[in-house]
């Protein structure tokens, strides 16, 4: 991608929009092949693809990477793997996770979650609306578990969204990826306004909505108990986050979510980030501070 941009005076608007191509670029290349981006960039190709190839092209891409399996305790697991985290609560009363992955992955996902216990999953929680995060929603709600989310995961999944600034076609001109909304087998079943707890298997589960971060949508599960926390994509650990300003998301939204999880978290706190690997809170202090330099750059 071309950065003769940043040489030219542009306004706040204007920089938020090449910011977000290029958090889009580095969050897409992680499920794009090197030749599909090139083609999706000026001068290198004739025809631009499809917004349905590149979201075909994104799930597919996803499955080659690597799936890690580490236990953060006795009932608690955390699978990384195509499509980010997904962290998963085992005992007597079932299983309760939080995230479930790109679609392609299913049969690989059940498999996982078969062999960490018989218990049937009673309880799947979107951290927010993106289809990395809910794509198997469906498969779940079949098997029996109740699809729980924020208010504005709902609303978010049953509108289409063109997600912005994703990919420049031959002519250098900006589009944006299609989703249409999600089948009604998918969509949350459950919903809370501002925050909601559960108990299962001797653990608290306290979820928190955020004000806009990386979307409206965003909500923070603390496991209290086990002293861990899901952020869903309101932490990208040791990556350039993406914020998708479609939906709501706001570089201010994002300290504020790193600020509310660093005033729960001690040294010895495992947070799951939507991508990258588990953190701590050290992790999370450098990501708050990175965003932070992002915001006065913006305002500047």
């Amino acid at each position: 991608m071309k950065l003769d941009f940043l040489q030219k005076q542009t306004s706040r608007r204007e920089m938020l929009r090449y910011s977000v191509t290029l958090a889009g670029s580095a969050f897409l290349a992680h499920f794009f092949s090197a030749r599909l981006l090139r083609a999706a960039t000026a001068g290198f190709a004739q025809q631009s693809p499809s917004a349905a190839d590149l979201l075909a092209s994104m799930r597919a891409k996803s499955m080659p990477f690597p799936w890690k399996r580490k236990s953060l305790l006795t009932t608690s697991t955390m699978f990384d793997g195509p499509g980010g985290a997904v962290t998963v609560l085992n005992g007597p009363d079932g299983k309760f996770m939080v995230d479930s992955f790109v679609l392609p992955a299913w049969p690989k996902l059940k498999k996982a979650l078969d062999g960490i216990g018989n218990a049937p999953v009673k309880c799947v929680i979107d951290t927010h609306w993106h289809f990395d995060h809910t794509d198997n929603n469906a498969h779940l709600h079949a098997a029996g578990a109740t699809v729980l989310a924020h208010e504005n995961t709902k609303r978010r999944m049953s509108e289409p969204h063109d997600l912005p600034v994703l990919y420049r076609d031959a002519d250098g001109a900006l589009h944006d990826l299609h989703f249409d909304p999600s089948p009604a087998e998918a969509l949350p079943e459950q919903t809370f306004p501002d925050s909601y707890k559960l108990q299962a298997n001797g653990e608290t589960l306290a979820l928190q909505h955020l004000a806009p971060a990386h979307t409206d949508s965003d909500i923070y599960v603390h496991f209290q108990k086990a002293n861990v926390i899901s952020m869903g994509d309101t932490f990208f650990n040791g990556m350039y986050p993406y914020i998708d300003p479609g939906t709501g998301g706001k570089i201010t939204g994002m300290i504020a979510a790193a600020d509310k999880i660093l005033s729960l978290a001690d040294t010895d706190t495992k947070i799951v980030a939507g991508h990258g690997p588990l953190g701590n809170k050290a992790d999370l202090t450098k990501s708050r501070t990175c965003s932070s330099l992002r915001a006065i750059a913006f305002r500047n």
